[in-house]
């Protein structure tokens, strides 16, 4: 993993791998594999400044096994992907069409390979954060003495770090799931099974907690100013932008903008002037992105598997090298919600996000030459310079300074002022003023600003949370399969009708169900499933 470009992270890195290597198997009977990270007990943690350091690095290295499962809990479950083969007879294309279709239960495989992956790294950051001396009560993080001795400087930093990776997972965790088990600390498998799931209002109050205690721990220099042993880093302006996003997905938006205005007016992050530019693996950590989690090729183990498992299949090399998986098919839809029209301006994101192979839609975005399978160099964007501009936007609500916000991003895609009389015709910006083509009301700005995020951000795993957190989910998702039924779902054998189909998805399947696994392992305490599983 790139954190440094230099010979001192490659110490780091290969330290970190030592480290890991200590992590054991569970013998929690408890489905969170929350075992020690060593196997001299959870009394055990780290003595100094490079043990925890490192330690640190093995939980950034732990965001990457997440993403091998987000999509398929995210875009699948949206209007941006779906499984592209009907009547397929291989296993992994039956477990895409019930996430695709809402038809899944509790034992779903990939549901539980996500949270399992995902509470992994929660068990590792938990470690650090208790070596550090942090701690979570009444609301409300602290950092005081911990077993790793190091100045306070480097506590903070690092400490820093670790509340915004452990704010992370558990903001996706409550978005997928729903009240889940909120772990602050490392605990022995016989305590584990005496924890219970947590109010979704609860554990926002730790993901809130932990991000404003990380955006003041953690350094504010500018994005120019910040040391290359920094890169990939979290710092406080990312910490920042997550808690803004938080924000707004508690109807907290008044709270959200002063921290995007700070993130915009004082990080020295922004939007580079090439969408394409933004995902090259020569310009990674570039001054759009605010955090990412990063891949390393070169038979690390740390390559990216997305290029392979995007490219189509069958297509041998001419895509990337080792074929592809076919995973994660664009929609006809999302297809032609790019404007690319003959002439005049076309929305330049979507060569750069979406191509075509053999007649069929694949994702592009994240696919870079490779030379081992599954090893490819590409980053993962969680927090672009365009996202705190379009959350600025959606914090400010209906008026012309978020229309021009829209704008801002649009222009960079390529859109032009209109000139045509036709806004249809052409790739455009919006108008603010009283035209019959300007935005008039707010229910006009929420479908345009939803449109450009879903251009803006295809395939990085936020559309099925823009819909969710603006309440459109449901609506949006059923016409969806009311536009693609008959040229897809139509061809399934046996056969459903599109009422059925929308039957599928209600309100409370909108979250994931717990896993299956993690209900029937505890013999302490019954856990609670999520209404309609």
């Amino acid at each position: 993993m790139r954190y440094l470009k230099n010979d001192q992270m490659k110490s780091f890195k290969y330290l970190t791998a030592g480290i890991m290597l200590l992590i054991g198997a569970s013998a929690c009977n408890k489905i969170i594999d929350i075992d020690p990270i060593s196997n001299i007990g959870v009394n055990a943690f780290y003595r100094n400044y490079e043990e925890t350091k490192a330690a640190l690095t093995g939980s950034y290295n732990g965001l990457q096994k997440p993403l091998e499962f987000e999509w398929m809990l995210t875009d699948l479950r949206t209007d941006n992907s779906k499984q592209g083969v009907a009547n397929s007879s291989a296993a992994i294309n039956f477990e895409f069409n019930e996430l695709d279709m809402f038809t899944l239960n509790s034992a779903h495989d990939k549901v539980y390979q996500y949270w399992l992956v995902t509470y992994k790294n929660l068990r590792s950051i938990n470690y650090v954060l208790k070596s550090l001396g942090v701690s979570y009560a009444g609301g409300q993080t602290t950092v005081g003495e911990g077993t790793a001795q190091m100045s306070v400087q480097q506590k903070n930093q690092l400490a820093g770090e670790a509340l915004f990776l452990r704010a992370y997972h558990y903001f996706n965790l409550v978005r997928l799931y729903g009240d889940v088990f909120l772990i602050t600390e490392p605990v022995d498998p016989e305590q584990s099974k005496k924890i219970t799931r947590t109010p979704v209002a609860e554990c926002y109050q730790l993901i809130t907690a932990d991000l404003l205690a990380a955006k003041d721990l953690l350094s504010q220099a500018p994005y120019a100013a910040a040391t290359n042993p920094d890169a990939g880093r979290a710092s406080s302006w990312a910490a920042k932008a997550l808690l803004a996003k938080v924000y707004l997905s508690t109807n907290r938006a008044a709270s959200a903008l002063p921290l995007l205005e700070d993130v915009i007016s004082n990080s020295g992050h922004g939007m580079l002037s090439a969408f394409a530019d933004v995902f090259s693996i020569n310009n990674e950590m570039n001054k759009e992105i605010l955090f990412a989690v990063r891949f390393k090729a070169g038979g690390l183990g740390l390559g990216n598997l997305m290029a392979n498992n995007f490219a189509p299949t069958s297509s041998g090399s001419a895509i990337v090298n080792g074929d592809g998986s076919g995973y994660n098919f664009p929609t006809n839809e999302l297809d032609v919600t790019y404007k690319t029209p003959a002439t005049g301006p076309v929305d330049a994101r979507k060569a750069v996000t979406m191509a075509k192979y053999s007649a069929k839609l694949y994702v592009k975005k994240f696919i870079s030459p490779v030379l081992v399978k599954f090893d490819a160099e590409n980053d993962f964007p969680v927090l672009r310079f365009s996202d705190v501009l379009l959350m600025k936007a959606e914090a400010l609500g209906f008026g012309p300074a978020s229309v021009n916000l829209i704008n801002e991003v649009r222009a960079r895609a390529g859109a032009t002022d209109d000139t045509s009389g036709d806004f249809n015709a052409g790739f455009y910006k919006y108008l603010t003023d009283g035209s019959a083509n300007a935005i008039h009301t707010p229910a006009q700005f929420l479908t345009a600003l939803l449109n450009e995020r879903r251009l803006e951000f295809a395939f990085e795993n936020q559309r099925f949370f823009d819909l969710v957190r603006t309440g459109q989910a449901v609506a949006v998702i059923k016409n969806h399969f009311a536009l693609e039924f008959d040229s897809h779902y139509k061809a399934y054998r046996p056969a459903f009708t599109l009422a059925e189909l929308q039957a599928n998805l209600t309100p409370e399947k909108l979250l994931l169900p717990i896993p299956q696994r993690e209900l029937d392992a505890n013999d302490q305490i019954k856990i609670v499933q999520n209404p309609g599983y």
